[in-house]
């Protein structure tokens, strides 16, 4: 009995296919990736630092205040890591087009060790993602909760917490 072509090429697929299923996936490269010898401490210090020098980078002229929440909440990255998450926020004074001003942060971090994705947010806010280089680590630059505010939501790196820390709670 012989075979059509197209039987043969749809089989072929559907063996690629149930194949591609039995591939490794990024989670064990995250996991042996992660900062294991980092306090969640260390990881909050570090992140917080780095929203500093992101907020540092808009023009002075342009900024009335900047407001760092002192705590923030752990999040889980795979089983058995976690990262620390807070937020920035800065205030912009009342002529200062808030897009205009995420756009050149988005500009100063394009090509550098950071991945940058923009996209909308579901009101039409514009929004720069900053990817770092650790699994876990990010910042997300948009519009905050009023018009003239950016609001810059940090993830720390992967760390694991040391036996018997509890992540719930502030951070």
């Amino acid at each position: 009995m012989k075979m059509s072509r197209y039987t043969a090429i749809a089989l072929f697929l559907v063996t690629i296919i149930s194949l591609s299923g039995c591939t490794g996936t990024d989670i064990s490269r995250e996991e042996n990736d992660l900062e294991t010898n980092v306090t969640w401490q260390s990881a909050k210090a570090d992140t917080q630092k780095t929203a500093l020098e992101i907020a540092g980078l808009i023009p002075k002229d342009k900024v009335t205040s900047v407001l760092q929440k002192e705590t923030g909440v752990l999040l889980s990255c795979n089983k058995t890591a976690h990262n620390w998450n807070g937020w920035t926020d800065i205030t912009l004074t009342a002529d200062a087009n808030v897009e205009e001003v995420i756009k050149g942060l988005e500009l100063h971090y394009r090509g550098g060790s950071f991945e940058v994705t923009t996209r909308r947010g579901i009101d039409g806010d514009y929004q720069v993602h900053l990817l770092g280089p650790a699994p876990g680590e990010g910042y997300l630059i948009g519009r905050g909760l009023t018009p003239n505010v950016i609001r810059i939501d940090s993830g720390s790196p992967c760390f694991t917490l040391p036996e018997g820390t509890y992540p719930g709670g502030d951070f």
